[in-house]
């Protein structure tokens, strides 16, 4: 009957990770820890998520010397949220 969401994007973390990025052409790592309150080993546990799931880039380099952590959506993470966002619509809707 309902369509099955997305368990990747089913946690309040990573769809509030994805949330942000689908906003901003990218994002760093301090940046979405401010946003989302997260802690920074929970943060980064889900950005490998994501990651590991190529719906987010993840660029690490230096900025004089301090380490810097860019994220990016990509056009698969896009897609995903446009079906996340479909399906939730699909639940929400009552007939009448």
């Amino acid at each position: 009957m309902f369509k099955p969401l997305d368990p990747l994007l089913h946690s309040e973390l990573r769809l509030a990770v994805m949330s942000l990025l689908i906003t901003v052409e990218e994002a760093d790592f301090v940046y979405i820890k401010e946003q989302t309150g997260a802690t920074a080993g929970n943060l980064s546990v889900q950005i490998d998520k994501l990651s590991n799931a190529a719906y987010i880039e993840v660029e690490k380099k230096f900025v004089g010397k301090r380490p810097q952590t860019l994220c990016r959506i990509t056009p698969k993470g896009t897609k995903a949220m446009e079906e996340y966002v479909e399906t939730l619509k699909t639940y929400l809707k009552l007939e009448q």
